[in-house]
């Protein structure tokens, strides 16, 4: 969602900011009528991806070992972590079971009507589209009882946005010195606080693995190149189908609206459970698992392609779209011409959390149970999870400062020049 809602504020068309300095916007009035309904569609779709994500996660999150302790929550993710390690297939089937349920109600009762909602916030100057529909968004607009609260809010807060809109005189010059001082003292107070304790934590960090030979720290980086290799690969296979699919998705609401609780069911779904089944028909298939565990990474990891190119294709401005259908256009031209380049903002945004994704779900995917024994291979994800299992702390605390070093420095080097290019040669609204 951050990255969504960060890729949608440089993407805010110019007329927009400069209306806003016209009228006086304060900070927070132009994040309420500007930055917020231009970057609604990115965040809803992404809101549903974290939460997809969430359940991915689930049974890491809720059961898992450190060195002698074993954790576990009463959670739906602790069932199926029991589950899966005493080969109930009927319990796992009723896991499922309850989860779906409760995904597909949560689809129905709360994204489908805020996808249907945020359609409101498109910025295009006209054409006919298929709007989106949604039963309970009818049912709130229609009800006596919404309307009612509406009016009761309305009146409540009437003299506090008639006092909020009323002009005020300029402060004084003295007023605006005492204000500064305040503002630079809290500045400077907070800047402190964060930079003690951000001396505090590299202290303890650097006393943690002070104890980690070079050797150990060579050993670490080959195995993060490793795991940066799959994490591309990843990317990459996830990004030949996910393009295509999240194209006719998004271009078509009776297809999003028949689609969505099913692509949200199965980006859900917890793959780890998943793994063994997997796990078998690699090694029966004759693949180890260097190469095996880039399908494991995909299982969790191509839904964020997949989201963000649904979000970017519905975003698409309905005139432009009768533009290619005026010009006779055919697929591959309408492709090269309009879909790839208005999708690929959303696009960008979705290789760095699919990226992301594929670096935590490389811990469970380079070293999985199965038949009893653990298969590991070479990579990162693995030496955390071999140094987590042995409570090695200086180990998993190296391991896991050279994979952040490794994220940032790829974010800064390859994908902040892809935003650069999405916000300044592909943006819709610049």
């Amino acid at each position: 969602m951050t990255f969504s809602f960060y890729s949608s504020l440089r993407s805010v068309p110019p007329e927009l900011g400069e209306m806003a300095r016209v009228y006086g916007f304060s900070e927070w009035r132009r994040v309420r009528f500007v930055d917020l309904p231009f970057s609604t569609s990115g965040l809803v779709w992404n809101s549903m991806m974290s939460m997809a994500g969430g359940w991915f996660f689930l049974m890491i999150s809720e059961s898992f070992v450190l060195g002698d302790r074993d954790y576990r929550l009463p959670g739906l993710g602790s069932y199926m972590s029991v589950a899966v390690a005493k080969g109930d297939v009927q319990a796992m089937l009723l896991a499922i079971l309850a989860m779906t349920l409760v995904i597909v109600a949560l689809d129905r009762v709360l994204w489908r009507p805020l996808v249907v909602w945020g359609e409101r916030f498109r910025m295009e100057e006209g054409g006919q589209r298929e709007e989106g529909r949604s039963l309970v968004l009818d049912l709130l607009r229609r009800s006596r009882f919404v309307a009612w609260a509406d009016r009761r809010l309305s009146h409540s807060y009437a003299p506090l946005r008639r006092a909020s809109a009323a002009p005020k005189p300029p402060p004084s010059p003295a007023a605006r010195r005492r204000r500064l001082v305040l503002v630079t003292a809290l500045r400077v107070v907070l800047g402190a606080a964060l930079l003690c304790g951000l001396g505090i934590g590299a202290l303890r960090l650097s006393a943690l693995v002070a104890g980690v030979g070079a050797k150990a720290w060579l050993s670490i980086l080959a195995q993060a190149f490793a795991t940066l290799m799959r994490v591309l690969t990843a990317v990459a296979v996830g990004t030949l189908w996910t393009l295509p699919a999240g194209l006719a998705i998004g271009l078509s609401p009776r297809l999003s609206s028949l689609l969505q609780p099913v692509v949200q069911v199965v980006a859900s779904f917890p793959a780890p459970m998943l793994f063994p089944l997997v796990v078998a028909g690699l090694h029966a298939a004759g693949i180890t698992l260097g190469w095996g565990s880039i399908v494991l990474m995909l299982l969790g990891t191509q839904w964020y392609v997949l989201f963000n190119v649904i979000a970017g294709a519905a975003a698409i401005p309905a005139d432009l779209r009768e533009a290619a259908r005026s010009y006779r256009l055919s697929r591959t031209q309408t492709f090269r011409t309009l879909w790839a380049p208005a999708v690929f903002p959303y696009l960008v945004t979705g290789w760095v959390t699919a990226a992301g994704g594929a670096w935590n779900a490389s811990i469970v995917s380079e070293a999985v149970s199965f038949r009893g024994e653990t298969l590991s291979t070479v990579g990162l994800g693995a030496q955390i999870s071999r140094a987590a299992e042995a409570a090695d702390f200086p180990v998993l605390a190296a391991s896991v400062c050279v994979m952040a070093l490794m994220v940032v420095i790829f974010n800064r080097s390859v994908w902040r020049r892809c935003q650069n290019l999405a916000a300044e040669r592909f943006s819709l609204s610049k």
